[in-house]
């Protein structure tokens, strides 16, 4: 399969507005609504492309932790499989380095991640060690990136139609109340389908859909989600993900996070503790793009240290998403509620 100029639209049509209706859509590109939903189906029955909804992350509100596992040789496959299935570690992808996999984890708090991943992680059969930067401050994540197909003025135009309809997130000096587990038990249908709508949502749950419309609006108004469109990355002209540890000068992280937000590669960027405190992802189109990409990072950021860079050689589970081995969506989906785990 291959992905036309039509369809890279569309998805990023849903990068900038992933619960846009397809007729606010069909505005925009010029294109028939029935025409934008069909295609819609066909790009998430291929597993080129699928939207969802996780846990931002945030360290203000929980804990995400960044772990590099070294595990026995022969015990690798089994390793990574089973830390797979740890709704937690929401993802797991195999490095070309003197780390064997790279993790990444979000739970609820830090006392969470030591009982419910560190133990989990320590056993583990064949899991030879693990080191773990946590995150102080998550400066851009996976959300935030685009293909960057349509023009300013469409890009401008969705943003302003998704404003409405997704409420956003609050002041980030609101007090927020804990949601209520009525509320939570849609974030197992928003991982799987981050379109669901209050009557998809309802017809799973068994209560009446004007009851879920209310709790829907509220949960995705809460701030403890964060709504992505992804794509398989073989479509995406960016094949090649390469992780960076590095360490920024105490007192110039936002204003690093600022400068490496201007370059369009980047996935992620979270200051840490650890050996370094900076950590940077990027989707690169070669191998040979990594040495361009260092250089830009030293250019942007004035006293930059590059300790390590790590390139992925696969992506197993991306976001709660199990992956094929082309980075296609498998469509099974491990979730953190109830320990319900989605399956399609």
């Amino acid at each position: 399969m291959e992905l036309s100029e039509d369809d890279l639209a569309l998805i990023n049509t849903l990068q900038i507005a992933p619960r846009l209706s397809w007729a606010d859509a069909s505005e925009v590109l010029g294109v028939h609504a029935t025409t934008l939903a069909a295609r819609w189906d066909r790009l998430r029955a291929a597993g080129a492309s699928w939207v969802t909804a996780h846990l931002v992350g945030d360290p203000k509100q929980m804990c995400l932790a960044f772990v590099a596992v070294d595990c026995e040789m022969h015990r690798r496959e089994h390793v990574t499989a089973s830390l797979a299935a740890v709704p937690e570690i929401v993802t797991v992808e195999e490095a070309a380095s003197n780390r064997d996999l790279m993790l990444t984890v979000v739970t609820r708090s830090l006392e969470e991640f030591s009982t419910k991943v560190a133990a989990r992680l320590k056993g583990t059969e064949g899991l030879v060690k693990y080191q773990t930067a946590l995150c102080t401050r998550l400066h851009t994540g996976g959300d935030a990136w685009r293909l960057n197909i349509l023009s300013k003025a469409q890009q401008a135009s969705l943003r302003a139609l998704a404003r409405p309809g997704q409420s956003g997130p609050e002041r980030p000096d609101a007090v927020r109340e804990p949601l209520p587990a009525s509320h939570l038990d849609l974030l197992p249908y928003l991982a799987k389908d981050g379109r669901a709508t209050a009557a998809d949502i309802a017809r799973g749950l068994g209560r009446n859909p004007a009851t879920v419309q209310r709790q829907l609006n509220r949960v995705l108004a809460s701030g403890i989600l964060s709504l992505r469109c992804e794509v398989a990355q073989r479509y995406s002209s960016f094949p090649v993900t390469c992780q960076w540890f590095v360490n920024v000068p105490a007192g110039q992280h936002e204003a690093a996070a600022a400068e490496i937000r201007s370059i369009r590669n980047v996935r992620l960027s979270a200051s840490t503790t650890g050996p370094t405190n900076f950590v940077i992802i990027m989707w690169l189109q070669s191998l040979a793009s990594v040495m361009d990409a260092e250089l830009a990072l030293q250019q942007k950021v004035p006293g930059i240290e590059l300790v390590e860079s790590v390139v992925m050689l696969t992506t197993v589970k991306r976001v709660g998403w199990m992956l094929n081995e082309d980075s296609t969506a498998s469509g099974a989906v491990v979730v953190d509620a109830q320990g319900l785990e989605f399956a399609g």
